[in-house]
């Protein structure tokens, strides 16, 4: 199922044309007893647009919902793009609406309905080159991203367990929580849960101490998804020459070092937390 949101664009949504050109089946199960479970649209993939031939930009996005909630008779609610996903011009989503359950007068009316289509897989297979598709793992585009989450890529080694836990209450003084890929166990292959986890994190903290070749690929990963990344490091010297011009935090893995560590991380996701709320 997915969302399909149409002339929307402030982030409010008319009570009275929610759920419009729904199945029954699907109405149902998204607003039992009449009312709409916001629990239950928040989960899906989004496809918002303005109404066809308005004066908006005649695109649509695909994303999710966040912050959905009722307001009066209205609801509330922040459209999250999907930064892998170009826009798609109107043109080509009334091309393929008999594939995404839409009916011709819906591009043309304000409403919010939800259909039992999957989504991401009509685009996949019509939309050609919309998304880039890496080909040793598969991008999670389905799951959506956790705004307190933070995933901390480090060496898979004992030495770095104190830092793993400063690194920790870290992520809490600033409100957040925080997690590595051993802290899960979701898939068959490991590779799969690291890419999970960076996928749905707000932010990532990379440990470059000693040269890790796996913390270097999945912090390339990062920032080609386009996350915060946050380089932490003992030594100057392991930081590689391409990311010396991004600003690393070095810490020495002491009980001071590790409490000053702390601070100068917390203070960051802070300032990160901040800086999307103003938005």
């Amino acid at each position: 199922m997915y969302n399909l949101l149409v002339g929307f664009p402030d982030g409010t949504a008319f009570g009275g044309r929610m759920v419009e050109h729904t199945d029954d089946a699907v109405r149902a199960y998204v607003a039992p007893s009449g009312r709409v479970d916001t629990s239950r649209l928040i989960n899906l993939p989004t496809l918002v647009m303005p109404e066809l031939g308005d004066r908006e930009p005649q695109v649509a996005r695909v994303g999710h919902i966040e912050n959905l909630m009722l307001s009066g008779s209205d609801y509330r609610f922040r459209f999250v793009p999907n930064p892998l996903v170009a826009e798609i011009p109107l043109a080509r989503v009334e091309e393929l609406a008999q594939h995404l359950g839409i009916t011709g007068w819906e591009l043309t009316r304000t409403h919010w309905a939800v259909k039992d289509v999957d989504l991401y897989r009509v685009l996949n297979e019509a939309v050609a080159g919309a998304a880039p598709a890496p080909r040793v793992f598969r991008l999670p585009a389905e799951v959506r991203r956790e705004a307190d989450l933070v995933a901390v890529m480090m060496p898979f080694d004992s030495r770095f367990d104190r830092v793993y836990e400063t690194l920790r209450h870290a992520a809490a003084d600033a409100g957040l929580r925080c997690h590595r890929a051993d802290d899960i166990w979701v898939n068959d292959h490991i590779m799969d849960d690291v890419i999970s986890l960076i996928w749905r994190a707000r932010a990532v903290i990379s440990d470059f101490t000693l040269r890790n070749a796996n913390v270097f690929y999945e912090t390339g990963i990062a920032h080609t998804l386009g996350r915060d990344v946050i380089q932490i490091t003992q030594s100057a010297g392991d930081v590689p020459f391409d990311l010396r011009s991004i600003r690393s935090v070095q810490y020495l893995a002491n009980g001071e070092g590790l409490l000053l560590l702390r601070e100068r991380v917390a203070d960051r996701l802070r300032n990160l937390v901040s800086r999307v709320e103003a938005s």
